[in-house]
């Protein structure tokens, strides 16, 4: 029986939006308890293994979760959560929240929670399976969170145009879901977080129903990431704003053009206002690189609605560097 008693904590959004920050801060609560890495569940193994309540479902399901690296460093206690599944419901919702719950009980915490990006489209599943769930959504320039991802990923394949479409799709996501469930789910945007920490947090903390405590903002409990912040932040701070306005000396003229024009109406509404950049040949911007960005973003958009709509035949599939011996008993 689980001894978990709050409602769960989801921290989602794209990749290079805060999460992990967001994360570090909540994570050093006294209550709560979320993973330093993102464990993608519902990402990569939600509706892919068919009714759990049937044995052989239920094996492979594990299977492939216990293979996987970010469920790993769980360090999950497999007989324990086959036995608290057998009590039902027979559901993968309910085997994530009994990973995670097994994780915060181990860390003596109440409350447990976990960061995983694009999980927003998950919303509605999450908030029928989890009484009490409160999700917040990272939000970042688009322009700035394509810069820090072409930093991390300079041979990414969707370019500029993958980019606009992720941004578009999970800023049309949050809309919905802040419709839907106005008094579950909160957007915090990445640059009002390093501008204004402590009153963001605080924001957080009331949506969140608990208090804010001082350990937070020094990110107690996240050791690594704190210093990896410091590392670039002014003496004595943890957070710069000087990750905020990185596009312009990243993003190749033609691709921030591209990202200003097909995102500008949904950038204004979030108070990042674009200024289209200038091309030394716009004839030759609208003939080639608008073309071909467009296909990249609508590819990629046909690419992640077979994801979501046929998880049995098209699921997504972590790569091969990130699965793991098979772990528990």
């Amino acid at each position: 029986m689980s001894t978990v008693d709050d409602g769960p904590i989801y921290i989602t959004g794209l990749d290079r939006t805060g999460k992990t920050t967001m994360r570090a801060f909540l994570a050093s609560h006294s209550r709560i308890a979320i993973p330093a890495v993102g464990s993608n569940m519902w990402m990569y193994f939600h509706g892919q293994h068919g009714d759990l309540s049937v044995p052989d479902n239920l094996d492979r399901c594990l299977d492939a979760m216990l293979r996987y690296k970010h469920v790993a460093f769980l360090d999950p206690d497999e007989r324990a959560i086959r036995e608290e599944f057998a009590a039902g419901p027979h559901t993968d919702a309910r085997l994530f929240a009994i990973f995670l719950e097994q994780f915060a009980r181990r860390e003596g915490k109440p409350r447990w929670g976990a960061q995983s990006g694009l999980e927003e489209q998950y919303a509605e599943e999450m908030f029928a399976a989890y009484p009490g769930l409160k999700m917040i959504h990272m939000l970042r320039d688009p322009r700035d969170r394509y810069a820090a991802s072409l930093q991390k990923w300079p041979e990414g394949r969707g370019r500029a145009g993958g980019a606009a479409a992720r941004w578009a799709f999970s800023v049309s996501l949050a809309e919905r879901n802040l419709r839907r469930h106005p008094a579950d789910y909160l957007v915090v945007r990445f640059e009002d977080l390093v501008t204004d920490p402590r009153a963001e947090m605080t924001r957080v903390c009331e949506f969140l129903g608990e208090s804010l405590e001082e350990p937070m903002l020094r990110m107690s409990s996240a050791d690594k990431h704190r210093a990896a912040l410091a590392a670039g932040a002014p003496d004595g701070e943890i957070l710069s704003t000087d990750h905020i306005g990185i596009h312009r000396n990243l993003v190749p003229l033609d691709e921030l053009r591209f990202l200003e024009v097909r995102l500008g109406s949904l950038m204004r509404r979030w108070g990042y206002g674009p200024a289209p950049a200038r091309v030394e040949r716009p004839l030759q911007w609208w003939v080639r690189v608008f073309p071909d960005q467009s296909l990249r973003m609508a590819t990629w958009r046909v690419v992640e609605g077979l994801h979501h709509r046929f998880p049995r035949v098209a699921g997504r599939q972590p790569g091969r560097r990130m699965l793991v011996e098979r772990v528990g008993s």
